[in-house]
């Protein structure tokens, strides 16, 4: 068994969604050469100290949420005044 895997093949193998191996790997600084990626390093980093497999998809649900404009006018930049 292979121990540099494919986005793909690593998110068959860890359950995820292959954007969010991509999304976790650019997270937690587990470098992709040639399309491939340690499948030791992503696992040990993915249930490290920084990186919890269980808030994992939450963290990824909140990120999305950030990309969002902010609907409140209080949150919204203001000109300048002068």
């Amino acid at each position: 068994m292979s121990n540099h895997l494919t986005p793909t093949e690593l998110a068959q193998e860890s359950g995820l969604e292959r954007r969010d191996v991509i999304a976790k790997c650019l997270e937690l600084g587990v470098p992709i050469f040639n399309g491939r990626i340690d499948k030791t390093l992503f696992l040990s980093s993915l249930h490290g100290p920084l990186g919890s497999a269980s808030g994992f998809r939450e963290s990824v649900g909140a990120q999305a949420s950030l990309r969002e404009p902010p609907s409140s006018p209080a949150l919204r930049p203001q000109a300048a005044q002068g």
